[in-house]
């Protein structure tokens, strides 16, 4: 209990107590303002997001799968001890006895963040892009009138 507690309490406080030494006690200056979000940037964050998530659902998913023993995936999931009668891992499926183990909600819920990320990536790399080329026609603009 002293490890859990104490050392991330002792940590934490040494940590703090170097950064302030390091700043001299003083106040943490302003810092300049945050470039805005582009909104091809917050489409590529929407995208990397569906792709993590839909990656973690997936690793979820196999987790009902039969790897090394195919009698135990039915024994542990659905308390059937025998072969299951089929399994695969797109879409997520384990039959024992007649009956889907996998949840109901898992396939769908794949798909829905597979089309999410799909669309966010296709539409970040659209919207930089279009950026991209409004960049040139404004510089080129610039030349001109210069």
């Amino acid at each position: 209990m002293i490890l859990v507690i104490g050392l991330p309490a002792w940590a934490g406080i040494t940590y703090v107590g170097l950064v302030r030494a390091r700043q001299g006690n003083e106040l943490p200056q302003p810092r300049p303002p945050r470039l805005r979000r582009t909104p091809a940037r917050k489409a590529a964050w929407i995208a990397g997001l569906a792709y993590l998530a839909g990656g973690a659902l997936h690793l979820y998913g196999l987790s009902y799968l039969p790897f090394l023993f195919p009698e135990d995936a039915c024994w542990f999931n659905a308390g059937y001890m025998g072969v299951p009668d089929s399994s695969s891992a797109l879409p997520v499926s384990l039959v024992c006895a007649g009956e889907e183990i996998v949840p109901w909600w898992l396939n769908p819920a794949l798909l829905v963040l597979a089309v999410t990320a799909v669309a966010a990536t296709v539409t970040s790399v659209a919207l930089a892009l279009r950026r991209r080329a409004e960049r040139r026609a404004l510089r080129t603009a610039d030349r001109r009138s210069a």
